[in-house]
């Protein structure tokens, strides 16, 4: 029986790297070793990269929260403690929305949350 080389199926493996590639400066959207580390390296980035969306979008939530709390007279944390204590459960997604687009509803609650105080 002939020996089977791996010759279709390394071509194939390759490409999929330097399509992975595409669009990258230079020698590393070309050569497969440069490609192959470059691909690597921007998988790591990517991974990492979607950890640091959860955190970077919650600290504009918080900040967005924070600076409608301080039109109405109370700082962030004294707001979320009275939220708790008054048994209101928005998520800080919700209550960014709410301050941006609902100015007078974000007060309405901000005066619950200081009545549970």
């Amino acid at each position: 029986m002939a020996r089977v080389k791996g010759a279709m199926m390394t071509r194939k493996r390759r490409n999929k790297t330097l399509k992975l590639a595409k669009g990258y400066f230079g020698a590393k959207s070309k050569h497969f070793k440069m490609a192959k580390q470059a691909v690597m390296k921007s998988g790591q980035y990517a991974y990492i990269g979607r950890k640091q969306r959860k955190r970077d979008f919650r600290r504009l939530w918080i900040t967005r929260i924070s600076a409608g709390c301080k039109l109405n007279g109370i700082n962030y944390s004294q707001f979320m403690n009275g939220l708790k204590k008054a048994g209101i459960d928005l998520n800080r997604k919700m209550l960014s929305e709410i301050a941006i687009n609902d100015p007078a509803g974000f007060t309405a609650i901000v005066e619950k949350a200081k009545a549970a105080l």
